[in-house]
Order: structure tokens, then sequence, then C-alpha cells
């Protein structure tokens, strides 16, 4: 009988505890504000990823040719030297012109008038003029490229060089070398994963570089009096080569 009735009194004073509290609790919210909480949240990604290298080349041939053409003059004056020199300049547009190329294609890349002087008295003194002036020239039809520096030449041009090689369009060739590099980077990752042992998921990653360049051909030519035209210009245009490089990154799974 004792026990019961002290366990019974135990339960009303835990009973009136639990009041107690929850009754506090409420007040507290109420003058406070409510009570902060927060949890914490950890993130993993995962980041087994394979990337591998292919290299694909495509051989071009070029078709289109940038010639540079100089024109020099020497006079006594400014005004003569000028005249002389827009005379012959003219005359070299006129010939590439007939020569085949489009007036769109030959842009003056230079134009300068200098002084000559004598240094052998106590002042030096102004003997004369030196004018000169540099055409460039894109040869669309790369068959014609001879032809026109021939043809500038004889006209009165006295310098040639920087010639240099390029195509025109390289969107098919260069498509063509990505193809090949895809290939050989997949069969790369494929290799690698029977040999090592892994499985291939989706490719996440890609990336590529090209290193195709113009093939330069270098010239330097001096024409005294005029081209002969029994010595007609040989220029090969040869062959250019476009290297991609692409990057496959795959998900392992």
């Amino acid at each position: 009988m004792y026990d019961e009735i002290n366990k019974g009194g135990t339960m009303k004073n835990i009973g009136g505890a639990i009041v107690i509290f929850f009754i506090a609790l409420f007040a507290y919210t109420k003058l406070a504000g409510p009570i902060p909480f927060s949890v914490n949240s950890i993130t993993t990604t995962k980041t087994d990823t394979f990337t591998v290298t292919g290299e694909g080349k495509a051989i071009v041939r070029p078709d289109i040719a940038t010639v540079s053409v100089g024109v020099q003059a020497q006079e006594s004056s400014v005004k003569t030297v000028q005249s002389e020199l827009n005379k012959t300049v003219n005359a070299v547009s006129a010939a590439i012109k007939k020569a085949g190329v489009d007036g769109k294609d030959i842009q003056t890349s230079n134009y300068s008038i200098n002084p000559m002087y004598d240094y052998s008295g106590r002042t030096q003194r102004i003997t004369g003029y030196q004018a000169s002036s540099n055409l460039t020239i894109k040869v669309r039809n790369i068959d014609n490229a001879n032809g026109v520096i021939d043809a500038a030449t004889q006209a009165g041009a006295t310098d040639v060089g920087g010639i240099s090689f390029d195509v025109d369009d390289k969107t098919k060739v260069q498509n063509q070398a990505r193809e090949l590099a895809v290939a050989d980077a997949k069969k790369k990752a494929a290799d690698a994963a029977r040999i090592a042992g892994f499985s291939l998921g989706k490719i996440i990653n890609y990336s590529e570089n090209f290193g195709d360049a113009p093939r330069p051909y270098m010239m330097t030519a001096k024409a005294e009096g005029g081209g002969d035209a029994s010595t007609p210009t040989q220029i090969e245009p040869g062959s250019s080569e476009v290297v991609v490089t692409v990057s496959l990154g795959y998900e392992l799974r």
C-alpha cells in the first residue's frame, strides 16, 4: 500500500515537472522569439574520371597565295620622286589586275619618301629623295601565283618577298582531322579500360587544340629594270598538314 502511494506521488511530480517545462518554454518563445535550430549538411561528389588524348592529321593543298611586291624611285625633288613612284605603282597594279587579280585583293602596305644626304662636306646636304611602296597581293587562283609575280616585276616592281600560302576554307579539312583525333582518343580509352579492367561511362569533358598554320615560303628577289620573261618564276606551294589534338574526359562507372 505504501509503495503504491509513493509511486503515485512520484508520477505526479514528473507530470508536474513536464507541465512546468512546457509552460516555461512557451513563455520564453513569446518573450525571446523562436529557438534557433540548424542542421549541418555534408555533400559528397563522385569525381572518378578518366582522360585520354588523341591526334588527327589531314593533308591539304593550299589554294591561296599572298605576295608582297615593292617599288622604288629616286629623284631630285619630293614632287618628282612621288610622281615617278606613283606612275610605277599604277603600272604594277594594272599588270597584276591584267594577270587575273581582283582590285580588292591588292593593298598598299607601305608608302614612304625619305631624303638622301651627302656627308662628304662640313655640313650634310640633301642630294635627292628616295621613295618606296609595297603592295600586298592575294592570289586566289594559286596556279596563277607565278604569273602574277612575273607580271609585277616586268611592270617595274623591284622587290618581291614574303610569299606565303594558305587555305581559303579550312572547315572541311579541320573536320577531317577532328574525326580522326576523336576516333584515336576513343580507341585509346577503350584499350585502356579493357587492359586495366575498368568501365567507361559517358563523355563529360571535351577540348581540342589545332596546330595548323600556313605554309610559309619566304622569298626576296630584286629585278633590275623589270623582270626577264625568259626566266619565269617557279614557286611551288606544296602541301600543308592540319593537326588537331583532342582530349576526352570519361566518367567511370
